[in-house]
């Protein structure tokens, strides 16, 4: 047998294997089989996507920017992105980058980015740079959420007025019977002894406040006519709680899709005790390699 036919029934022989061990699936929130046309679809008719990640999964980051891609070619400059990994008071850096004005470097070294930005990240900040997009920094400082996790909502009262601009309007509703924040709430107690008490119950304060800044920025560079794509952990928006609780608050008017990303050892069919979290339900194998440790 000549090598060029070995070779061509080697490659088929694998790509046929590689067929056979997909990715990722889509399903629906009640768990039915769906595809990536299906949130495309969806996606074009709403106001607001919340896509819910799990920040180390590599199958998940290349999804949001073919997304984000796809929308553009549908919405065109309507578009506008908007990220959890991003924090307020880096919004005028962001800017100045895109307009020329600092360079890449200058940019890289002053915005707090996260660990895993150049994989993950830069390429969504590339397109939106690239199309001239707006790119939204919708989380609250770090420093005020830490602010909020050590002294609870009354410590933002010390906050300057130049401080408040980074943050959802003071004083933030809270509902400690909100799932999202209750569960944390339990994780904090079991921790027990290895956590004090006082900061184990701000812990979902903390959240919330992260929740109700990103929930404000949306509101606030939306308009009707607008799409905005936001990026955050799944459990930001989970269950259409978190951050949408927060824009209901703001804006009700405002529609959303959301999609969860989630891990399962089989993927041909979804986890029961996935099904409402979201509108969509990204399932991926729990073999999946990560982006980061």
């Amino acid at each position: 047998m000549k090598l060029s036919a070995i070779v061509f029934i080697l490659v088929f022989s694998l790509n046929s294997f590689a067929q056979n061990i997909p990715a990722y699936k889509v399903f629906t929130g009640e768990g039915k089989k769906a595809d990536y046309e299906d949130i495309l679809k969806a996606a074009k008719k709403t106001d607001v996507i919340f896509f819910g990640e799990l920040h180390d999964n590599p199958i998940v980051h290349w999804l949001e920017l073919e997304l984000t891609k796809s929308l553009f070619a549908a919405k065109g400059r309507s578009l506008i992105l908007a990220a959890e990994m991003f924090e307020t008071d880096n919004q005028l850096l962001i800017d100045e980058y895109f307009a020329g004005l600092i360079k890449e470097t200058s940019f890289e070294s002053e915005v707090r980015l996260w660990k895993n930005y150049r994989t993950d990240y830069k390429p969504l900040l590339n397109f939106a740079k690239q199309n001239e997009l707006k790119f939204v920094a919708s989380n609250i400082p770090r420093r005020y959420a830490s602010v909020v996790s050590g002294g609870g909502f009354e410590a933002l009262q010390k906050v300057s007025a130049e401080g408040l601009k980074y943050i959802a309007p003071l004083p933030v509703e809270y509902d400690p019977e909100l799932a999202c924040y209750k569960d944390m709430l339990s994780m904090g107690s079991e921790i027990g002894g290895k956590m004090d008490k006082k900061i184990s119950d701000n812990l979902p304060k903390a959240q919330a406040i992260k929740d109700a800044t990103m929930a404000k920025s949306i509101t606030y560079y939306w308009s009707p006519g607008q799409v905005v794509i936001h990026f955050n952990g799944s459990y930001h928006s989970d269950r259409h709680m978190g951050i949408i609780w927060y824009l209901n608050k703001y804006n009700p008017t405002i529609k959303v899709v959301t999609i969860a990303s989630v891990l399962q050892d089989d993927i041909e069919k979804m986890d029961d005790e996935y099904k409402g979290t979201a509108d969509f339900i990204i399932a991926i194998p729990t073999s999946m390699t990560r982006t980061y440790k």
